[in-house]
């Protein structure tokens, strides 16, 4: 055990002492802004239900993954005790953990957290057999299309999807997200994943077996070079694929659930034309491995206030906060038995795909140095227009390879 996490544990077992007598723990609680509230009201309600053991108080992030990831590290670097929970985008558990900013939970916590939660998100949340990070939500992207221009059955490959959009006399465009960022790396991975690869062999070596992974290039460089392109595909996020469907100018995006409950306020019964389908398929037949994403909740190992942190964040994680994150936000549940509830299954017509997607998903490269991989992939593979096969996969090799040995960090 390390000497942050053996420090952690024992301030844990005397955390409650730290306030007695002088009031609720006072803790901040730095997250994502999330658009709908959603965190927000959790830390309310959260504050409310301790019975006067804490106070919440919420510390907006950046909407932006990587400027979130920023924000983080440089007060954690600089042991800041300030950071008492925080939102974790799934994909730092490995680097925080491996660098001991995060407290890992105690033991009895972890496996009520195990118990309840569904297999994908929980392992996103865990390094080397420990909980860094309880899952909050998750996320996982479906393909979404226009049901008023999209006659029959919506396409199950990506190719088929290419063809079937080019065809289309109006609104022959596919959204989905090209700018160097990690939106690329996620559409990269799941390509690879669904093509029967693997980006890393393990945390320090890397895969990329070259039929999946040209494969992957493949499709990102078609769909770039193709009718069904957005002219700004290179520039493009989430936020801009779901304006540009919104719009009416592309029939089909592939996005996450949060574009769901916007299209509820577009009027003249948007919402009612949206239909959903699995992620698509690299070859017909083969499984899916679509992403999984999604905030997890972990402790910082600076906090004053370990116990009453760790508590905080089981609650601010729970079936009811859950309920509202996917109702007003999107943002699919990790609670297993959330998706057997009536209500949400009608707020959430979908809630069957998505807990299908993420409890087989294709989970993004594990490893303390995955900032660099990814922005190795995203930099690498953008503009999508110029990739071409088995030369891009050869950079992609040695640049993941310098990065995963710190000898060309991003």
């Amino acid at each position: 055990m390390s000497i942050v996490a053996s420090t952690v544990l024992a301030l844990s077992a005397c955390g409650s002492d730290d306030t007695a007598g002088g009031g609720p723990a006072e803790l901040q609680f730095w997250a994502y802004n999330e658009p709908s509230g959603a965190f927000r009201t959790a830390a309310e309600k959260c504050t409310a239900d301790s019975g006067g053991r804490y106070r919440i108080a919420f510390q907006p992030l950046a909407n932006d993954a990587d400027t979130q990831r920023q924000s983080l590290v440089r007060r954690l670097a600089a042991k800041d005790s300030s950071i008492d929970i925080m939102s974790m985008d799934v994909v730092w558990t490995a680097e925080f953990a491996e660098a001991g900013w995060v407290a890992p939970f105690p033991d009895d916590l972890a496996r009520q957290v195990k118990a309840e939660s569904l297999a994908g998100p929980y392992d996103t949340g865990t390094y080397q057999d420990k909980l860094y990070a309880v899952p909050a939500n998750s996320n996982t992207q479906l393909l979404w299309y226009r049901k008023s221009l999209v006659e029959g059955e919506p396409p199950k490959t990506w190719d088929a999807l290419i063809d079937a959009a080019e065809k289309l006399p109006k609104a022959g465009r596919i959204e989905i997200q090209g700018a160097a960022y990690e939106g690329m790396t996620v559409w990269f991975n799941a390509l690879v994943e669904s093509a029967g690869g693997k980006i890393l062999e393990s945390p320090q070596q890397v895969g990329l077996d070259s039929a999946a992974a040209v494969k992957a290039v493949d499709v990102i460089a078609r769909l770039a070079n193709s009718q069904a392109a957005d002219p700004s595909l290179s520039s493009q996020k989430e936020d801009q694929n779901r304006i540009a469907f919104e719009s009416g100018a592309a029939a089909f995006q592939v996005n996450y659930p949060f574009i769901y409950p916007s299209a509820a306020e577009v009027g003249e019964d948007f919402q009612g034309d949206i239909g959903w389908a699995p992620y698509p398929a690299v070859e017909e037949g083969k499984p899916v491995k679509a992403p999984i994403g999604g905030f997890n909740f972990g402790v910082g190992a600076y906090s004053k206030h370990p116990k009453e942190a760790f508590d905080a964040a089981i609650c601010l994680r729970n079936e009811e906060n859950q309920k509202v994150a996917a109702a007003e936000g999107g943002l699919p549940p990790t609670i297993a038995k959330v998706y057997e509830d009536e209500k949400f299954r009608k707020d959430y017509p979908f809630a069957d795909l998505i807990r299908k997607q993420i409890e087989d998903a294709g989970v993004r490269p594990e490893t303390p140095a995955y900032a660099d991989v990814s922005l190795a992939i995203a930099t690498t593979l953008s503009p999508p227009g110029r990739v071409k096969g088995q030369a891009a996969v050869d950079e992609l090799k040695q640049k993941i390879q310098d990065a995963l040995t710190s000898k060309g960090l991003l």
